[in-house]
């Protein structure tokens, strides 16, 4: 445990080191919330009906930004082998390496939730249901994003074929996550939709890393 915490520990520095990716993101989510107003017309009942799928989509969008260097800057430098031969399982590592991520990325967008809701006109009594729905969605995308960095690590292209692999994935998050909000900004039960969520995560909490790991030993 004090090895995994030491793992996370130097992600958290690094990022507050080079808080660039973490704003990079957040930017990213609200600007492309503020377009959807100019590309379907500012019309309130229209952006109601939008704002759940483009809140979810922007968001994994703006989490998959960071995620194409996640193990770049350790291969090129040595760190990784040296994080490999410390005796953490590399299982452990990665789930290190997604903690790292949804903390320092997915975290700040779930803070600025709030503002691109406004922005898309959702109804404030669907606000903490996005913040919700997004929290366990960028969970997924952090998780499976970790093990599809592993996988594309030392390809020659990379960043290409990272969000070909990771978004279709993600697919399932993105449906269960818009049906939870749409479903609060209309009264309904959301609570389905984000147990199935959270069903998500704790499927992908596992075996993400159990890939990533297994991409890392190069098996």
């Amino acid at each position: 445990m004090r090895a995994f915490l030491a793992v996370l520990g130097r992600e958290l520095r690094l990022a507050l080191r080079h808080p660039a990716d973490a704003l990079a993101a957040v930017l990213f989510f609200l600007l492309v919330a503020a377009l959807f107003p100019f590309g379907v017309g500012p019309a309130p009942e229209t952006l109601s009906r939008l704002a759940p799928g483009a809140l979810v989509a922007s968001a994994l969008l703006a989490a998959l930004l960071p995620l194409d260097r996640m193990w770049g800057a350790e291969a090129e430098d040595g760190s990784l082998d040296l994080l490999l031969l410390s005796g953490l399982h590399p299982a452990l590592i990665a789930l290190a390496k997604a903690a790292g991520h949804w903390l320092t990325t997915g975290l700040p967008l779930i803070l600025a939730t709030p503002i691109a809701a406004a922005m898309l006109n959702l109804p404030t009594e669907a606000w903490g249901v996005a913040m919700l729905a997004l929290a366990l969605a960028s969970l997924v995308l952090s998780l499976l994003g970790t093990a599809g960095a592993a996988l594309t690590l030392g390809a020659r292209r990379g960043g290409v074929l990272l969000p070909l692999l990771v978004l279709p994935l993600a697919i399932p998050a993105v449906i269960f996550g818009a049906a939870a909000i749409e479903a609060a900004g209309t009264e309904a039960n959301a609570r389905p939709m984000l147990l199935l969520l959270g069903a998500l995560a704790a499927l992908a909490l596992p075996l993400a890393p159990l890939a990533a790991g297994a991409a890392l030993r190069g098996e």
